[in-house]
């Protein structure tokens, strides 16, 4: 995903990025599975909670490019991962609806940004996300999956 010129784990940050990472699978990345899968509310509210507490975490870390600064590091393309198929899948099979990425400026603009980057846009394939999110058929028993927005487009052109 990131040229080789990329150091993604720099050993001068490599604690601080541990740290962040940790939290940011907990609470994001995991997070919106806690949230689609949960079995109660409570467990539901709890996930949902701390899906958007680590957003506006992120909201309002961002200052720079990236989440360490100038530098694109492995969090960044952890957070990527999930971020690009927030709206498209969690935001509505998973029930993390609060809001959309959409509604964040910094992580729009970052988003754009890691997209932007060579080769990134080619492993993006928001067909082949939707498809296989709602085809899970304990969140979607129908798998009727819906046809839009273009979210790709939508970053790419805000």
């Amino acid at each position: 995903l990131a040229p080789s010129e990329y150091r993604l784990y720099p050993q001068d940050r490599a604690a601080e990025i541990d740290t962040l990472n940790a939290e940011i699978y907990d609470r994001l990345n995991n997070g919106v599975y806690k949230s689609g899968f949960a079995s109660s509310q409570e467990a539901y509210d709890e996930a949902v909670e701390g899906v958007f507490d680590m957003l506006d975490k992120l909201e309002e870390r961002l200052s720079g490019d990236y989440l360490f600064g100038d530098s694109l590091t492995e969090t960044d393309i952890r957070t990527f991962v999930t971020l690009i198929r927030f709206d498209a899948a969690y935001h509505g099979l998973f029930k993390t609806n609060r809001r959309q990425i959409a509604d964040y400026p910094r992580l729009s603009a970052y988003m754009r940004r890691v997209l932007m980057l060579p080769g990134v846009r080619e492993t993006v394939n928001m067909d082949h996300i939707t498809r296989g999110y709602y085809a899970i058929k304990a969140l979607n028993p129908t798998r009727i999956r819906p046809v839009g927005p273009d979210h790709i487009a939508k970053l790419l052109d805000p």
